[in-house]
């Protein structure tokens, strides 16, 4: 799970994000981020709504591997940028750990939000 200063608290931060913020679509996962001066920690949400998965467990289950994957590349994220994570489909909860990160990597680089290495 990720640290409570790099998650959301409250409706107010979310609308800001989906009011002004930029939105970048996947097959299966929308990010929508912008930048917020201030704060100096990036902070994530994951949304998954009920017509995405019906059952709570796997909603949690879609949730908990999202959380997991920006835990680990957390430090690779711009600071002091605000992301909502929207599942827009069920095959996430499925879909091998691998091809998520691959997923979640690839949209986070295209918004210029992932710190590349090269």
């Amino acid at each position: 799970m990720l640290s409570y200063k790099h998650r959301f608290h409250g409706y107010n931060s979310l609308r800001f994000v989906y009011k002004n913020g930029k939105t970048i679509r996947g097959a299966e996962i929308t990010v929508r981020f912008i930048n917020n001066p201030k704060r100096n920690a990036t902070r994530v949400a994951v949304v998954v709504s009920k017509k995405t998965a019906k059952s709570a467990v796997t909603r949690n289950r879609i949730r908990r591997r999202v959380y997991e994957i920006f835990r680990k590349h957390l430090e690779d994220v711009e600071p002091g940028v605000d992301i909502v994570v929207t599942v827009v489909s069920d095959i996430v909860a499925t879909k091998p750990a691998t091809e998520l990160e691959e997923l979640i990597i690839q949209l986070l680089t295209t918004s210029g939000v992932y710190k590349t290495n090269t």
